[in-house]
């Protein structure tokens, strides 16, 4: 046996179990190559490995079952240790530990790659609130035959409550009489309903980290935010669990997980969808939405939801550099190179006061949210996370006078929208950024930057199409394309040509 190392293992099996995070960060290995892995993916480098670690909040409890070590040479040995969680089942651990010269403590002896796998949990419960094989059965045949639908915890699904991503809420909440009106569409079409997806609290949120279940895992960008609302059915779309993720898109929460996870995603033209059995966040601008894997799906199942589209529109694609120059340089990179890539002309027209519009629209929104739910919200705010409860204390604060004038600001910015897009089809980033790391999360400044883009489909009411590319650093990105209100199968059209090219 190699001198030392069984040592060094029980002192991180020690720190470990005691959460010391010091100690676990001197036995791995310093520098940009050391590697852990999980079901979740890996992290590359010292300093990342150091961060996920300290965020965390600490290691599930085991004890050890059984310990293997395969000696390479003197300086060389893989360890696999079978563990047994307190809360059942059986996992491992393999670690690749190296011996160096020079590191003080433990001989020298330091992990260069880890990877850990849990025991399979019967559901993900960052994903799913409930999931059956199915949950619920198609009631007819059609073009979605053999499809399963992630439904957004926002939609009724008959014999369940509504929880709206709140456990306080759920409580309270009593079982649905009828499937929402968009749900039982696609049942008579043949999709089952695999089960009820997570959503940040009440739709309030464009990160997707529900302060109650957790951080739906991004399968695209590992150990980074998935955005949200509709977390959990991009989630469990991007997953593999799931081929069609029903949403919502308010501010952008379908086309901002769609650009993070790498998925093709659209917000339907505001109340083109049924939204019979949708509990609102801001009526005057929710729409119904989804998310898959690919346009061709995306499409089909905009043939069974949508209604016919008004003919004549443009099929020409056209940009604003204004737009594209608010996102960060590497998606702006990816955006430009989508733009060549599709013939798509400079639009040389003047962009008006676009932080003034995202901020009018951020205050309608939260005047809309409290009027839906302030009745409920009222005196127990703490039952909320605390960004969102952040929001619904600012909407509270919100009299009539100042909605009155955000509602004003934004019947002049939906007027210019409407002369922008005209008969076009206008392209700008999905979001500004990619998905920003899950130990950092969303900030303020990165939700204002991404609304002052997402908010223009949404204050005038417009389809909005989103498909995936990604950065020189092969991280996800999202190109949006918008078109005049009712033009949503001409963009599912469009997206799908421009894939298959």
């Amino acid at each position: 046996m190699a001198a030392g190392l069984l040592e060094a293992f029980r002192a991180y099996e020690a720190a470990l179990m005691a959460d010391d995070v010091a100690v676990l960060d001197r036995l791995f290995a310093p520098g940009p190559d050391t590697l852990r892995a999980d079901g979740d993916g890996v992290l590359v480098g010292h300093d990342r490995i150091a961060a996920f670690r300290a965020a965390r909040g600490g290691a599930p409890q085991r004890a050890l079952a059984a310990l293997h070590v395969q000696v390479v040479d003197a300086d060389c040995a893989l360890v696999l240790a079978e563990t047994a969680p307190a809360r059942g089942g059986r996992g491992l651990q393999t670690q690749l530990w190296r011996r160096t010269a020079g590191l003080p403590g433990y001989d020298g002896w330091r992990i260069t790659a880890a990877h850990v796998s849990a025991p399979a949990a019967a559901l993900d419960p960052r994903v799913w609130r409930v999931v059956g094989d199915p949950l619920v059965p198609p009631s007819g045949t059609g073009p979605l035959t053999g499809e399963t639908v992630a439904v957004k915890d926002l939609y009724a699904v008959a014999g369940h409550a509504v929880g709206a991503g709140n456990p306080a809420w759920l409580a309270d909440a009593r079982p649905e009489p009828a499937h929402a009106a968009v749900v039982g569409r696609l049942l008579d079409a043949g999709a089952a309903v695999r089960g009820i997806a997570r959503t940040d609290e009440f739709a309030y949120s464009l990160g997707g980290t529900n302060a109650h279940y957790g951080t739906p895992p991004n399968a695209a960008a590992p150990y980074r935010i998935p955005g949200g609302s509709s977390n959990g059915s991009a989630g469990a779309v991007a997953l593999g669990h799931a081929t069609i993720g029903l949403g919502t898109d308010t501010g952008g929460s379908i086309r901002v997980p769609a650009a993070y996870q790498g998925l093709f995603g659209i917000r339907t033209t505001h109340g083109a969808v049924d939204r019979t059995g949708l509990l609102p966040l801001a009526a005057d601008a929710d729409a119904v939405g989804w998310l898959t894997r690919s346009a061709e799906l995306l499409a089909v199942v905009g043939d069974v939801l949508l209604p016919p589209g008004p003919a004549g529109g443009e099929s020409r694609l056209v940009f604003l550099p204004a737009l594209v120059d608010a996102a960060d340089p590497d998606v702006r990179t990816a955006v430009h190179g989508w733009l060549a890539d599709a013939g798509a002309a400079e639009l040389d027209e003047p962009l008006e006061d676009l932080d003034g519009w995202r901020s009018a629209f951020q205050t309608w929104q939260g005047f809309q949210a409290w009027q839906a739910h302030g009745p409920w919200l009222a005196g127990r705010l703490d039952v909320l996370g605390a960004d969102v409860r952040s929001r619904f204390e600012t909407a509270a604060a919100i009299d009539d006078d100042t909605a009155g004038r955000a509602r004003a600001v934004l019947d002049r910015a939906r007027e210019r929208v409407l002369d922008l897009v005209d008969d076009r089809v206008l392209v700008l980033p999905s979001a500004p950024s990619v998905p920003p790391p899950t130990a950092t999360g969303t900030t303020a400044e990165l939700r204002n930057a991404t609304m002052r883009l997402t908010c223009l489909a949404s204050l005038a009411g417009l389809p909005a199409v989103g498909l995936p590319v990604r950065t020189d650093a092969g991280l996800p990105a999202g190109v949006c394309l918008m078109a005049a209100p009712g033009r949503d199968r001409e963009l599912l059209d469009l997206v799908r040509e421009y894939t298959q090219c």
